[in-house]
Protein backbone atom coordinates (compact mmCIF):
# COMPACT_ATOMS: atom_id res chain seq x y z
CA UNK A 1 0.00 0.00 0.00
CA UNK A 2 1.36 3.45 -0.67
CA UNK A 3 1.38 6.83 1.25
CA UNK A 4 0.05 8.79 -1.46
CA UNK A 5 -3.25 7.98 -3.70
CA UNK A 6 -0.81 8.22 -7.24
CA UNK A 7 -2.78 4.68 -8.57
CA UNK A 8 -5.45 6.26 -11.33
CA UNK A 9 -8.28 4.06 -12.45
CA UNK A 10 -10.39 5.50 -15.74
CA UNK A 11 -13.43 4.38 -16.90
CA UNK A 12 -15.27 5.83 -19.79
CA UNK A 13 -18.88 6.44 -18.93
CA UNK A 14 -21.07 4.14 -20.82
CA UNK A 15 -18.58 3.98 -23.91
CA UNK A 16 -20.34 2.45 -26.69
CA UNK A 17 -23.36 4.29 -26.25
CA UNK A 18 -22.04 7.50 -25.36
CA UNK A 19 -19.88 7.22 -28.86
CA UNK A 20 -23.46 6.51 -30.36
CA UNK A 21 -24.85 9.68 -28.93
CA UNK A 22 -22.00 11.81 -29.76
CA UNK A 23 -22.29 10.35 -33.27
CA UNK A 24 -26.06 11.28 -33.62
CA UNK A 25 -26.67 14.58 -32.56
CA UNK A 26 -31.00 13.21 -32.40
CA UNK A 27 -29.52 10.51 -29.91
CA UNK A 28 -28.61 12.85 -27.01
CA UNK A 29 -30.00 12.58 -23.88
CA UNK A 30 -32.20 9.73 -25.21
CA UNK A 31 -31.69 5.64 -24.24
CA UNK A 32 -29.73 4.70 -26.21
CA UNK A 33 -29.29 0.46 -25.92
CA UNK A 34 -25.89 -1.28 -27.93
CA UNK A 35 -25.53 -4.75 -28.52
CA UNK A 36 -27.24 -8.06 -30.71
CA UNK A 37 -30.40 -7.26 -32.17
CA UNK A 38 -31.46 -10.83 -32.95
CA UNK A 39 -33.74 -12.30 -30.92
CA UNK A 40 -30.53 -14.04 -28.39
CA UNK A 41 -29.08 -10.57 -28.36
CA UNK A 42 -27.58 -9.45 -25.32
CA UNK A 43 -26.82 -5.91 -23.88
CA UNK A 44 -23.47 -4.60 -24.35
CA UNK A 45 -23.95 -0.94 -23.02
CA UNK A 46 -26.62 1.16 -21.85
CA UNK A 47 -27.13 4.90 -21.55
CA UNK A 48 -27.84 6.05 -18.22
CA UNK A 49 -31.07 7.71 -20.00
CA UNK A 50 -31.78 4.04 -20.37
CA UNK A 51 -30.59 2.82 -17.44
CA UNK A 52 -33.37 4.70 -15.35
CA UNK A 53 -35.82 2.28 -16.80
CA UNK A 54 -33.79 -0.66 -15.36
CA UNK A 55 -31.99 -1.68 -18.93
CA UNK A 56 -27.99 -2.99 -18.05
CA UNK A 57 -25.34 -4.69 -19.39
CA UNK A 58 -25.41 -8.79 -20.27
CA UNK A 59 -29.27 -8.06 -20.16
CA UNK A 60 -31.22 -9.81 -22.50
CA UNK A 61 -32.14 -7.78 -25.58
CA UNK A 62 -35.53 -8.99 -25.21
CA UNK A 63 -36.19 -7.77 -21.71
CA UNK A 64 -34.75 -4.57 -22.38
CA UNK A 65 -36.92 -4.29 -25.33
CA UNK A 66 -39.80 -4.70 -22.70
CA UNK A 67 -38.31 -2.09 -20.37
CA UNK A 68 -37.59 0.49 -22.79
CA UNK A 69 -39.23 0.20 -25.69
CA UNK A 70 -38.70 3.60 -27.24
CA UNK A 71 -35.07 3.61 -26.31
CA UNK A 72 -32.72 3.32 -29.58
CA UNK A 73 -31.13 -0.10 -30.78
CA UNK A 74 -28.10 -0.24 -32.31
CA UNK A 75 -25.64 -2.42 -33.44
CA UNK A 76 -22.32 -2.13 -32.12
CA UNK A 77 -18.92 -0.67 -34.23
CA UNK A 78 -16.17 -2.28 -32.68
CA UNK A 79 -13.81 -0.71 -35.00
CA UNK A 80 -15.51 2.74 -34.00
CA UNK A 81 -14.88 2.31 -30.82
CA UNK A 82 -11.36 1.07 -30.68
CA UNK A 83 -10.20 4.10 -32.65
CA UNK A 84 -11.32 6.09 -29.66
CA UNK A 85 -10.13 3.64 -27.42
CA UNK A 86 -6.77 4.71 -28.94
CA UNK A 87 -6.67 7.81 -28.20
CA UNK A 88 -7.77 7.91 -24.74
CA UNK A 89 -4.93 5.19 -24.48
CA UNK A 90 -2.23 7.60 -25.93
CA UNK A 91 -3.28 10.19 -23.20
CA UNK A 92 -3.13 7.93 -20.52
CA UNK A 93 0.44 6.93 -22.22
CA UNK A 94 1.57 10.28 -21.85
CA UNK A 95 0.86 10.35 -18.21
CA UNK A 96 2.98 7.49 -16.87
CA UNK A 97 4.84 4.17 -18.73
CA UNK A 98 2.69 1.65 -16.55
CA UNK A 99 -0.64 1.67 -18.10
CA UNK A 100 -2.80 -1.58 -18.00
CA UNK A 101 -5.68 -1.52 -20.36
CA UNK A 102 -8.09 -3.48 -18.67
CA UNK A 103 -10.60 -3.10 -22.10
CA UNK A 104 -11.62 -0.53 -24.49
CA UNK A 105 -12.99 1.28 -22.09
CA UNK A 106 -11.02 1.01 -18.94
CA UNK A 107 -7.17 1.47 -17.50
CA UNK A 108 -5.27 1.33 -14.45
CA UNK A 109 -2.10 4.28 -14.29
CA UNK A 110 0.65 4.35 -12.34
CA UNK A 111 1.24 8.45 -11.92
CA UNK A 112 3.81 7.75 -9.88
CA UNK A 113 6.10 5.72 -11.99
CA UNK A 114 5.69 8.69 -14.83
CA UNK A 115 5.96 11.11 -12.11
CA UNK A 116 2.66 12.97 -12.85
CA UNK A 117 1.83 13.00 -9.15
CA UNK A 118 3.18 12.23 -5.94
CA UNK A 119 0.84 13.58 -2.96
CA UNK A 120 -2.72 14.17 -2.75
CA UNK A 121 -2.85 17.27 -4.53
CA UNK A 122 -1.11 16.50 -7.90
CA UNK A 123 -2.87 13.08 -8.04
CA UNK A 124 -6.01 15.00 -8.28
CA UNK A 125 -4.29 17.81 -10.72
CA UNK A 126 -3.15 15.05 -12.81
CA UNK A 127 -7.13 13.13 -13.09
CA UNK A 128 -8.29 16.77 -13.98
CA UNK A 129 -6.34 17.38 -16.79
CA UNK A 130 -6.69 14.07 -17.89
CA UNK A 131 -10.82 14.49 -17.74
CA UNK A 132 -10.14 17.32 -19.87
CA UNK A 133 -7.77 16.08 -22.29
CA UNK A 134 -10.43 13.11 -22.78
CA UNK A 135 -13.20 15.09 -23.63
CA UNK A 136 -11.07 17.58 -25.60
CA UNK A 137 -9.50 14.85 -28.15
CA UNK A 138 -12.80 12.44 -27.81
CA UNK A 139 -15.80 14.76 -27.04
CA UNK A 140 -16.62 12.21 -24.35
CA UNK A 141 -16.39 11.69 -21.01
CA UNK A 142 -14.68 9.52 -17.95
CA UNK A 143 -14.97 8.76 -14.40
CA UNK A 144 -11.75 9.12 -12.61
CA UNK A 145 -10.76 6.88 -9.21
CA UNK A 146 -7.60 8.03 -7.50
CA UNK A 147 -6.34 5.79 -4.01
CA UNK A 148 -3.54 4.28 -2.79
CA UNK A 149 -3.86 0.77 -4.75
CA UNK A 150 -5.76 -1.04 -7.35
CA UNK A 151 -8.78 -2.08 -5.80
CA UNK A 152 -9.94 0.91 -4.18
CA UNK A 153 -8.93 3.06 -7.19
CA UNK A 154 -11.43 1.24 -8.93
CA UNK A 155 -14.23 1.43 -6.38
CA UNK A 156 -13.25 5.47 -6.68
CA UNK A 157 -14.04 5.67 -10.20
CA UNK A 158 -17.26 3.55 -10.29
CA UNK A 159 -18.50 6.22 -6.89
CA UNK A 160 -17.43 9.11 -9.78
CA UNK A 161 -19.60 7.99 -12.23
CA UNK A 162 -20.58 9.47 -14.52
CA UNK A 163 -18.15 12.16 -15.56
CA UNK A 164 -16.66 12.88 -12.01
CA UNK A 165 -13.45 12.64 -10.13
CA UNK A 166 -13.29 10.76 -6.70
CA UNK A 167 -10.05 10.47 -4.75
CA UNK A 168 -10.05 8.39 -1.65
CA UNK A 169 -7.18 9.72 0.92
CA UNK A 170 -4.84 7.11 2.50
CA UNK A 171 -5.49 6.82 6.02
CA UNK A 172 -9.42 6.35 5.58
CA UNK A 173 -9.68 3.64 3.55
CA UNK A 174 -10.99 0.98 6.16
CA UNK A 175 -13.53 3.66 7.12
CA UNK A 176 -14.63 4.15 3.60
CA UNK A 177 -14.93 0.12 2.61
CA UNK A 178 -16.63 -0.63 6.35
CA UNK A 179 -20.40 -0.38 5.41
CA UNK A 180 -20.31 -1.50 1.63
CA UNK A 181 -21.49 -4.36 0.53
CA UNK A 182 -19.78 -7.69 0.56
CA UNK A 183 -20.31 -6.94 -3.68
CA UNK A 184 -18.24 -4.05 -3.69
CA UNK A 185 -15.01 -6.17 -3.60
CA UNK A 186 -13.14 -7.85 -6.46
CA UNK A 187 -14.35 -11.47 -6.74
CA UNK A 188 -17.58 -11.62 -5.08
CA UNK A 189 -20.06 -12.59 -7.75
CA UNK A 190 -23.44 -13.80 -6.99
CA UNK A 191 -22.65 -16.84 -5.93
CA UNK A 192 -19.82 -16.01 -2.96
CA UNK A 193 -21.69 -13.04 -2.10
CA UNK A 194 -24.89 -15.46 -0.96
CA UNK A 195 -22.64 -18.04 0.37
CA UNK A 196 -21.12 -15.00 3.06
CA UNK A 197 -25.00 -13.67 3.70
CA UNK A 198 -25.91 -17.51 4.38
CA UNK A 199 -23.38 -16.99 7.29
CA UNK A 200 -24.70 -13.46 8.40
CA UNK A 201 -22.21 -11.58 6.33
CA UNK A 202 -23.38 -8.60 4.59
CA UNK A 203 -20.71 -5.98 4.61
CA UNK A 204 -16.82 -5.20 4.43
CA UNK A 205 -16.76 -4.49 7.78
CA UNK A 206 -18.53 -8.11 8.67
CA UNK A 207 -15.92 -9.88 6.86
CA UNK A 208 -13.14 -7.96 8.86
CA UNK A 209 -14.90 -8.62 11.79
CA UNK A 210 -15.70 -12.61 10.87
CA UNK A 211 -11.76 -13.12 10.41
CA UNK A 212 -9.33 -14.80 8.24
CA UNK A 213 -9.98 -18.42 9.78
CA UNK A 214 -13.70 -18.38 9.41
CA UNK A 215 -13.07 -16.89 5.68
CA UNK A 216 -10.99 -19.76 5.09
CA UNK A 217 -13.52 -21.92 6.67
CA UNK A 218 -16.30 -20.78 4.43
CA UNK A 219 -14.49 -19.95 0.94
CA UNK A 220 -11.14 -21.76 0.72
CA UNK A 221 -7.85 -21.18 1.86
CA UNK A 222 -6.93 -19.24 -1.45
CA UNK A 223 -10.26 -16.94 -1.71
CA UNK A 224 -10.13 -16.98 1.97
CA UNK A 225 -6.90 -15.24 2.37
CA UNK A 226 -7.27 -12.97 -0.60
CA UNK A 227 -10.83 -11.35 0.57
CA UNK A 228 -9.94 -10.58 4.33
CA UNK A 229 -6.87 -9.03 3.09
CA UNK A 230 -9.28 -7.15 0.86
CA UNK A 231 -11.51 -6.22 3.53
CA UNK A 232 -8.32 -4.75 5.37
CA UNK A 233 -7.32 -2.65 2.41
CA UNK A 234 -4.82 -4.50 1.34
CA UNK A 235 -3.95 -4.82 -2.07
CA UNK A 236 -0.17 -4.53 -3.45
CA UNK A 237 -0.96 -5.58 -6.78
CA UNK A 238 1.07 -3.37 -9.58
CA UNK A 239 -0.30 -1.52 -12.56
CA UNK A 240 1.23 -4.13 -15.07
CA UNK A 241 1.60 -2.46 -18.45
CA UNK A 242 2.28 -5.50 -20.45
CA UNK A 243 -0.64 -7.79 -19.99
CA UNK A 244 -0.10 -10.87 -20.51
CA UNK A 245 -2.58 -12.87 -23.63
CA UNK A 246 -3.55 -16.22 -22.11
CA UNK A 247 -6.15 -17.11 -25.32
CA UNK A 248 -7.63 -16.18 -28.31
CA UNK A 249 -11.01 -17.13 -29.07
CA UNK A 250 -14.25 -16.48 -31.33
CA UNK A 251 -18.17 -17.65 -30.88
CA UNK A 252 -21.39 -17.12 -32.70
CA UNK A 253 -24.57 -17.46 -30.75
CA UNK A 254 -27.55 -18.64 -33.25
CA UNK A 255 -30.81 -16.95 -33.22
CA UNK A 256 -32.00 -20.24 -34.80
CA UNK A 257 -30.93 -23.87 -32.86
CA UNK A 258 -28.59 -25.53 -35.53
CA UNK A 259 -29.55 -29.18 -36.19
CA UNK A 260 -27.91 -30.13 -39.06
CA UNK A 261 -25.15 -31.65 -38.53
CA UNK A 262 -23.14 -30.95 -41.53
CA UNK A 263 -23.85 -26.79 -41.05
CA UNK A 264 -22.71 -27.35 -37.52
CA UNK A 265 -19.13 -28.71 -39.12
CA UNK A 266 -18.91 -26.35 -41.23
CA UNK A 267 -19.88 -23.26 -38.87
CA UNK A 268 -17.12 -24.80 -36.49
CA UNK A 269 -14.43 -24.55 -39.90
CA UNK A 270 -15.76 -21.06 -40.27
CA UNK A 271 -14.83 -20.41 -36.79
CA UNK A 272 -11.86 -21.90 -37.26
CA UNK A 273 -10.75 -19.87 -39.95
CA UNK A 274 -11.47 -16.84 -37.70
CA UNK A 275 -9.80 -17.37 -34.52
CA UNK A 276 -6.67 -17.98 -37.12
CA UNK A 277 -6.83 -14.17 -38.00
CA UNK A 278 -7.05 -12.96 -35.14
CA UNK A 279 -3.56 -14.94 -34.19
CA UNK A 280 -1.90 -14.13 -36.91
CA UNK A 281 -3.26 -10.63 -36.54
CA UNK A 282 -1.52 -10.59 -33.02
CA UNK A 283 1.38 -12.52 -33.89
CA UNK A 284 0.71 -15.26 -32.17
CA UNK A 285 0.06 -19.06 -32.38
CA UNK A 286 -0.90 -21.67 -29.58
CA UNK A 287 -1.05 -25.42 -28.74
CA UNK A 288 -3.88 -25.78 -27.18
CA UNK A 289 -7.23 -26.11 -29.54
CA UNK A 290 -10.75 -25.44 -27.92
CA UNK A 291 -14.20 -26.15 -28.65
CA UNK A 292 -17.14 -24.93 -26.97
CA UNK A 293 -20.51 -26.26 -27.58
CA UNK A 294 -23.95 -24.76 -26.13
CA UNK A 295 -26.67 -26.71 -26.94
CA UNK A 296 -30.00 -26.79 -26.99
CA UNK A 297 -30.74 -27.11 -23.29
CA UNK A 298 -27.80 -24.39 -22.27
CA UNK A 299 -25.70 -27.03 -21.51
CA UNK A 300 -22.23 -25.71 -22.41
CA UNK A 301 -19.10 -28.11 -23.19
CA UNK A 302 -15.89 -27.29 -23.50
CA UNK A 303 -12.80 -30.10 -25.56
CA UNK A 304 -9.62 -29.24 -25.62
CA UNK A 305 -6.74 -31.16 -27.26
CA UNK A 306 -3.14 -30.25 -27.05
CA UNK A 307 -0.75 -30.35 -30.09
CA UNK A 308 3.10 -30.86 -30.18
CA UNK A 309 4.13 -27.22 -29.97
CA UNK A 310 2.69 -23.96 -31.16
CA UNK A 311 0.84 -23.48 -34.86
CA UNK A 312 -1.34 -21.09 -36.69
CA UNK A 313 -1.51 -23.25 -39.10
CA UNK A 314 -5.27 -23.22 -40.03
CA UNK A 315 -5.59 -26.84 -41.44
CA UNK A 316 -4.39 -27.94 -38.17
CA UNK A 317 -5.92 -25.85 -35.91
CA UNK A 318 -9.50 -26.97 -38.43
CA UNK A 319 -8.84 -30.57 -38.11
CA UNK A 320 -8.21 -30.37 -34.45
CA UNK A 321 -11.27 -28.51 -33.90
CA UNK A 322 -13.14 -31.11 -36.14
CA UNK A 323 -11.80 -34.30 -34.04
CA UNK A 324 -13.05 -32.04 -30.90
CA UNK A 325 -16.34 -31.86 -32.37
CA UNK A 326 -16.33 -35.63 -33.39
CA UNK A 327 -16.84 -36.26 -29.43
CA UNK A 328 -19.78 -34.10 -28.43
CA UNK A 329 -23.67 -35.13 -29.21
CA UNK A 330 -25.26 -32.08 -30.94
CA UNK A 331 -28.57 -33.91 -31.63
CA UNK A 332 -31.08 -31.88 -30.34
CA UNK A 333 -29.64 -28.41 -31.63
CA UNK A 334 -26.87 -26.30 -31.13
CA UNK A 335 -27.35 -22.58 -29.91
CA UNK A 336 -23.76 -21.06 -29.50
CA UNK A 337 -20.22 -22.78 -31.39
CA UNK A 338 -16.90 -21.39 -30.52
CA UNK A 339 -13.71 -22.48 -31.32
CA UNK A 340 -10.06 -20.87 -28.93
CA UNK A 341 -6.72 -21.12 -29.06
CA UNK A 342 -4.20 -21.38 -25.82
CA UNK A 343 -0.59 -21.97 -24.80
CA UNK A 344 0.17 -18.98 -26.99
CA UNK A 345 3.72 -18.46 -27.77
CA UNK A 346 5.08 -15.93 -30.74
CA UNK A 347 6.39 -18.33 -32.73
CA UNK A 348 5.31 -21.77 -34.71
CA UNK A 349 6.98 -25.12 -34.90
CA UNK A 350 7.12 -26.00 -38.62
CA UNK A 351 6.87 -29.64 -38.36
CA UNK A 352 3.28 -29.14 -36.86
CA UNK A 353 2.20 -29.20 -40.64
CA UNK A 354 3.08 -33.16 -40.35
CA UNK A 355 -0.05 -33.23 -38.62
CA UNK A 356 -2.64 -32.35 -41.19
CA UNK A 357 -4.52 -35.42 -42.07
CA UNK A 358 -3.33 -35.17 -45.61
CA UNK A 359 -0.36 -34.05 -46.73
CA UNK A 360 -0.31 -30.86 -48.97
CA UNK A 361 1.67 -29.97 -51.94
CA UNK A 362 4.25 -27.89 -51.17
CA UNK A 363 3.45 -23.79 -52.28
CA UNK A 364 2.60 -20.30 -50.87
CA UNK A 365 1.33 -19.87 -47.27
CA UNK A 366 -2.46 -20.83 -47.44
CA UNK A 367 -5.12 -17.99 -47.68
CA UNK A 368 -7.78 -17.93 -45.08
CA UNK A 369 -11.31 -16.59 -47.01
CA UNK A 370 -12.53 -13.61 -45.86
CA UNK A 371 -16.21 -14.68 -46.49
CA UNK A 372 -17.80 -17.57 -44.06
CA UNK A 373 -17.64 -21.16 -45.28
CA UNK A 374 -20.56 -22.62 -46.71
CA UNK A 375 -22.86 -19.36 -45.96
CA UNK A 376 -25.15 -18.31 -48.91
CA UNK A 377 -24.28 -14.25 -48.91
CA UNK A 378 -26.67 -12.25 -46.94
CA UNK A 379 -29.62 -10.78 -48.47
CA UNK A 380 -28.77 -6.42 -49.33
CA UNK A 381 -30.82 -5.44 -47.03
CA UNK A 382 -29.42 -7.14 -43.95
CA UNK A 383 -26.07 -5.39 -44.85
CA UNK A 384 -27.76 -2.25 -43.89
CA UNK A 385 -27.31 -2.59 -39.32
CA UNK A 386 -29.31 -0.28 -37.47
CA UNK A 387 -26.86 2.48 -36.18
CA UNK A 388 -24.11 1.86 -39.13
CA UNK A 389 -22.85 5.00 -41.54
CA UNK A 390 -24.10 5.36 -44.42
CA UNK A 391 -23.37 7.79 -47.32
CA UNK A 392 -25.85 9.00 -50.17
CA UNK A 393 -24.70 10.75 -53.27
CA UNK A 394 -26.73 13.85 -53.09
CA UNK A 395 -27.74 13.93 -49.53
CA UNK A 396 -24.40 12.91 -47.84
CA UNK A 397 -23.53 10.96 -44.29
CA UNK A 398 -26.39 9.55 -42.36
CA UNK A 399 -26.52 6.39 -40.27
CA UNK A 400 -28.92 3.51 -40.54
CA UNK A 401 -32.02 3.78 -38.16
CA UNK A 402 -33.82 0.16 -39.21
CA UNK A 403 -34.49 -1.74 -42.77
CA UNK A 404 -36.79 -4.23 -43.36
CA UNK A 405 -38.90 -5.22 -46.49
CA UNK A 406 -36.77 -4.34 -48.93
CA UNK A 407 -36.02 -0.41 -47.44
CA UNK A 408 -33.68 0.94 -45.07
CA UNK A 409 -34.91 4.22 -43.26
CA UNK A 410 -31.32 6.62 -42.82
CA UNK A 411 -31.13 9.80 -40.75
CA UNK A 412 -28.80 12.45 -42.27
CA UNK A 413 -26.56 14.07 -39.59
CA UNK A 414 -23.07 13.96 -38.38
CA UNK A 415 -21.28 14.98 -35.12
CA UNK A 416 -21.46 18.74 -35.36
CA UNK A 417 -24.76 18.87 -37.13
CA UNK A 418 -27.91 19.35 -35.71
CA UNK A 419 -30.77 16.50 -35.60
CA UNK A 420 -30.95 15.38 -39.17
CA UNK A 421 -33.70 14.74 -41.18
CA UNK A 422 -34.70 11.00 -42.13
CA UNK A 423 -35.30 9.27 -45.70
CA UNK A 424 -36.37 6.33 -46.71
CA UNK A 425 -34.72 4.63 -49.84
CA UNK A 426 -34.81 1.09 -51.27
CA UNK A 427 -32.37 -1.36 -49.73
CA UNK A 428 -30.63 -1.30 -53.76
CA UNK A 429 -30.53 2.11 -53.81
CA UNK A 430 -27.48 2.59 -56.21
CA UNK A 431 -26.99 6.09 -54.70
CA UNK A 432 -26.93 4.48 -50.87
CA UNK A 433 -23.30 3.20 -49.53
CA UNK A 434 -21.95 1.94 -46.40
CA UNK A 435 -19.69 4.69 -44.74
CA UNK A 436 -16.75 4.87 -42.25
CA UNK A 437 -17.43 6.50 -39.19
CA UNK A 438 -17.20 10.20 -38.80
CA UNK A 439 -14.51 11.50 -35.87
CA UNK A 440 -16.33 12.80 -32.91
CA UNK A 441 -14.24 15.92 -32.90
CA UNK A 442 -12.53 17.38 -35.83
CA UNK A 443 -8.89 16.78 -36.07
CA UNK A 444 -6.01 19.46 -36.22
CA UNK A 445 -2.36 19.19 -37.62
CA UNK A 446 -0.44 18.13 -34.65
CA UNK A 447 1.74 21.26 -35.38
CA UNK A 448 1.52 25.16 -34.69
CA UNK A 449 -1.22 26.84 -36.07
CA UNK A 450 -0.18 30.71 -36.91
CA UNK A 451 -1.61 32.09 -33.75
CA UNK A 452 0.98 30.96 -31.61
CA UNK A 453 -1.45 28.35 -29.66
CA UNK A 454 0.76 24.44 -29.91
CA UNK A 455 -1.52 21.60 -31.05
CA UNK A 456 -0.63 18.09 -29.18
CA UNK A 457 -2.00 14.85 -31.04
CA UNK A 458 -4.25 16.73 -33.19
CA UNK A 459 -6.53 18.27 -30.21
CA UNK A 460 -6.35 21.34 -28.47
CA UNK A 461 -5.37 21.91 -25.30
CA UNK A 462 -7.43 22.26 -21.70
CA UNK A 463 -5.90 26.07 -22.00
CA UNK A 464 -6.03 26.64 -25.41
CA UNK A 465 -9.76 25.71 -25.36
CA UNK A 466 -10.58 27.93 -22.37
CA UNK A 467 -9.25 31.06 -24.65
CA UNK A 468 -11.39 29.98 -27.46
CA UNK A 469 -14.21 29.76 -25.27
CA UNK A 470 -13.50 33.16 -23.80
Amino acid sequence: MRNAPTILHLDMDAFFAQAEQASKPSLRGKAVVVGGLGPRGVVATASYEARVFGVHSAMPMAQARRLAPNAAYLVPRFAFYRSISEQVMELLGALSPLVEPLSLDEAFVDLEAGEAAWDSESARLAGIRLRADIRAATGLTGSVGLASCKMLAKIASEQAKPDGLVLIEPGTERALLGPMSVRTLPGVGPATGDHLRRAGITTVDEIAEAGEDELVRLLGKAHGHALYAMALAHDDRPVVAERETKSVSVEDTYDVDIHDRVRVELEVQRLADRCVRRLRGAGLSGRTIVLKVRRYDFSTLTRSETLRGPTDDPAVIREAAARLLDSVDTTGGVRLLGVGVSGLADFTQEDLFAQAAEERAEGPEEELADEPVGEDPAPVEHQWRPGHDVRHAELGHGWVQGSGLGRVTVRFETPESQPGRVRTFRTDDPELEPADPLPLVRRIPDENDGTGNSRRNGSVTQSEAARSLG
